[in-house]
């Protein structure tokens, strides 16, 4: 299936800060809950991200990464899942966050 750059430009993806990580024990496939800011436009937005694999809790707080911001928010085991976290898949079940190779503001447009 090809995409247009119409396709494209109709996604919000931004970068943000991990400001808080916790478990969720309750999801269905192990993820970690987490909290990004956005910055003032957007400010501090949920989600739930499987990316156990790789990462703990512990890991996350103070790392950029990069979310499509943009898509209507699901409910996961009882928890608003606000963003969707973008990562490189290299197996299944296994997830690399992107992330910026230099700090950048918190909202800052992927385009």
């Amino acid at each position: 299936m090809t995409a247009s750059i119409d396709d494209f430009m109709k996604l919000d993806i931004r970068i943000g800060t991990v400001i808080s990580a916790n478990p969720f024990p309750e999801a269905r496939t192990p993820a970690i809950k987490l909290e990004i800011d956005f910055g003032e436009e957007l400010g501090i937005r949920k989600s739930s991200a499987q990316i156990t694999k790789r990462y703990s809790p512990e890991d996350l707080p103070g790392r950029q990464v990069v979310a499509v911001v943009n898509f209507p928010a699901m409910r996961i085991a009882g928890f608003k899942s606000e963003v969707l976290v973008l990562g490189g898949v290299p197996d299944e079940g296994d997830v690399v966050l992107l992330k910026p190779d230099q700090a950048v503001p918190n909202g800052t447009k992927i385009s």
